[in-house]
């Protein structure tokens, strides 16, 4: 499974961040859900068909997938995250489902199989690939030739206030930092969306769309939302190495985020691509 060129994310998602995801896997879920549903609807899985989820994380899109192609179908599960994929694999299988096989690989150079699934999804599970090209070339290849890709990623930091209004909020109490590379492995990797339709096209992807899309999401309440801020994404990232500075950061974040909050819960405003693409 591990590749030299992919150490760093491999022991990231089977450290920190695994462990993270897998403990707040309901409220990630939750706040993730509509938007993997969009992308869901796009792709049409149908029943009886192969599908590959890349980089399923904990399971949920998995499962929606196996429900969606039944029992006549089959749905594979990939990631690099050991504590994640024991949440997807306790998983209770949905009546009349596929049963999900989940595998602990890299799918920028796992052998998954040539011309082996109809379709090819992921909900935020692509963005991390250490060469992104070569990644989506080796999905590529497990397609059959009528094979289709659809997935969703983030735009641009500054588009998404559900994480840039808490960190503006946070910045005053935390040290300075120097600005990300946009084309790292990280969740803004394809916010570029020229890049994006790059990378697709390199990789041999045809009849690419990329097309934005909005929605609200949350649902916890104000202390979850603070609570869950403070472990994924660019401010829980920032607060590792300063959990002395977490009071007052909560204390701002709180501020911040009433504005957002509904008798439903909080709901922050997010911007993604829904990106599909056909194998040939």
């Amino acid at each position: 499974m591990t590749d030299p060129s992919n150490v760093a994310q491999i022991d990231y998602w089977n450290a920190v961040a695994g462990e993270v995801w897998s403990r707040f896997q309901a409220d990630l879920d939750r706040q993730l859900e509509p938007l993997g549903l969009e992308a869901m609807r796009r792709l049409g899985p149908r029943a009886g068909e192969r599908v590959l989820d890349v980089g399923c994380g904990c399971g949920q899109t998995t499962m929606s997938l196996a429900e969606r192609v039944g029992a006549a179908g089959a749905v594979t599960g990939v990631d690099v995250s050991r504590p994640m994929l024991e949440v997807a694999r306790a998983r209770p299988v949905p009546a009349g489902a596929a049963t999900p096989q989940f595998r602990e690989a890299d799918a920028q150079t796992a052998d998954l199989g040539a011309a082996s699934f109809d379709a090819a999804f992921s909900r935020f599970g692509v963005m991390f690939f250490e060469d992104p090209a070569a990644a989506f070339a080796n999905i590529r290849r497990t397609l059959t030739p009528s094979g289709r890709l659809a997935f969703v990623c983030w735009r641009p930091f500054a588009d998404n206030p559900w994480m840039a209004v808490p960190m503006a909020a946070a910045q005053p109490y935390l040290d300075p930092t120097p600005p990300p590379d946009p084309t790292a492995p990280g969740p803004f990797a394809f916010a570029d969306a020229d890049r994006l339709r790059g990378i697709l096209d390199a990789a041999g992807f045809k009849s690419i769309a990329i097309d934005p899309y909005d929605a609200g999401i949350g649902g916890g309440d104000i202390e979850q939302t603070v609570s869950l801020t403070f472990r994924v994404g660019p401010l829980g990232r920032a607060l590792l190495d300063h959990r002395d500075r977490v009071p007052v950061v909560a204390e701002a974040v709180r501020k911040a985020i009433e504005p957002y909050a509904t008798p439903n819960g909080v709901f922050m405003p997010a911007a993604v691509w829904m990106v599909e693409a056909r194998a040939t």
